[in-house]
């Protein structure tokens, strides 16, 4: 009720500024996006359901700017996630669980503040045809750090193709006695046609003052892609120790939330910080014509502690636009677990009907995925 209240008086400050959208720079902006989602193990259990955001989730968003003179703009990001299937909010936990920020754009680069993205949520388009996400996805299976809070970010201007961008995440411990660490985050990449590659990564540091383990957690991504007439060549590799087991699986959670957590830090714990696995994927799309873009890949996980956690997985897809705004797709993807893996499927929002437990843990996995994504 409280986040209704909230979302209502937000609403009523916003509109009066979308009247006055051409002289103020505001605009209201969002997606939905809805599927209906089946997974099935090799031994017959299997979930059919509507699930929220299989490419992008459904959100609801205000971004702004205003010129402040001598090349510097004001920019300004609120936006909020929404399980459309069901109408609630995707974290009822706080009212913009996407983004918050506010920065400074200028010629010598970009300065934001708040609660952002993370750049490797960001290059999702350099990954693979499924813009990284999907149940086809390996990368996206094993899991992406997708933003945080109290996070300070430089962009610099792209020079001869090239673009650096670091970030700093408070840790705002509340307290001289907690030894919390920032999340550090560092991104370059290169842009020239045909061409795209770079690199994206994270690390965070455990507590201090409760950490048995003390391994640091990493997420590094190199990718590159190749645009080849009517379609591109993916190729990712990613490194990461950042995969735990929860109630649904052996590999079905994080130690370092990837939505972020109280404080951005995590208790230095977990014995699995010090498993790192080794995630590279090939993909490839054509586009058939200029509605119909098909694609496919295939992927593996490499369990680099010798544990037999790893996992090899495939898809294949398509999209086709209706308009510019509104397009209809479908996946069909296919995931093998080792004996003691427990990898699940994902998309852009963790689908609501989904396997768990011993029905993925060591299983062999196919989903499919049918819906429509609209953008306004």
């Amino acid at each position: 009720m409280m986040k209704a209240k909230i979302l209502a008086a937000w609403m009523a400050v916003a509109c009066p500024a979308l009247a006055g959208a051409q002289a103020t720079g505001v605009t209201l902006y969002g997606n939905f996006d809805e599927y209906i989602g089946h997974v099935r193990n090799d031994r017959g259990a299997h979930v059919t359901g509507l699930n929220d955001g299989a490419i992008l989730r459904s959100r609801l968003g205000v971004r702004g700017s205003e010129d402040l003179g001598d090349g510097v703009q004001l920019k300004y990001v609120l936006e909020m996630g929404l399980n459309a299937d069901a109408g609630s909010a995707a974290d009822t936990s706080r009212l913009f669980d996407r983004q918050a920020w506010l920065g400074l754009a200028t010629k010598a680069g970009e300065f934001r503040a708040g609660r952002q993205n993370t750049e490797i949520f960001m290059i999702g388009g350099a990954i693979d045809y499924t813009d990284r996400t999907t149940f086809g996805s390996v990368v996206n299976s094993f899991g992406i750090p997708s933003r945080y809070d109290n996070d300070l970010s430089y962009r610099s201007p792209r020079i001869g193709g090239f673009e650096a961008t670091v970030h700093y995440a408070l840790p705002e411990n509340g307290g001289a006695t907690r030894g919390n660490h920032p999340i550090w985050q560092l991104a370059l990449d290169y842009t020239r046609a045909p061409f795209r590659f770079g690199y994206a990564g994270l690390q965070a540091s455990p507590d201090d003052a409760t950490a048995t383990v003390h391994e640091k957690i990493r997420y590094h991504n190199v990718y590159a892609n190749y645009r080849y007439g009517r379609g591109t060549l993916y190729a990712t590799f990613v490194r990461s120790n950042n995969s735990t087991a929860n109630a649904s699986g052996n590999n079905a959670g994080t130690i370092l939330s990837n939505v972020s957590i109280p404080n951005n830090y995590f208790a230095g714990t977990d014995p699995n910080a010090t498993r790192y696995y080794h995630i590279w994927q090939l993909s490839a799309d054509y586009r058939v014509d200029e509605r119909l873009r098909v694609g496919a890949l295939y992927g593996e996980i490499h369990d680099q502690s010798g544990g037999g956690a790893g996992a090899r997985g495939a898809s294949a897809g398509g999209y086709y636009d209706l308009s510019r705004r509104t397009s209809l797709y479908a996946f069909a993807a296919w995931l093998k677990n080792d004996a003691a893996a427990g990898f699940r499927f994902s998309s852009s929002a963790g689908p609501s009907a989904n396997l768990a437990g011993d029905d993925i843990n060591g299983r062999r996995l196919t989903g499919v995925q049918l819906g429509i994504l609209h953008k306004f």
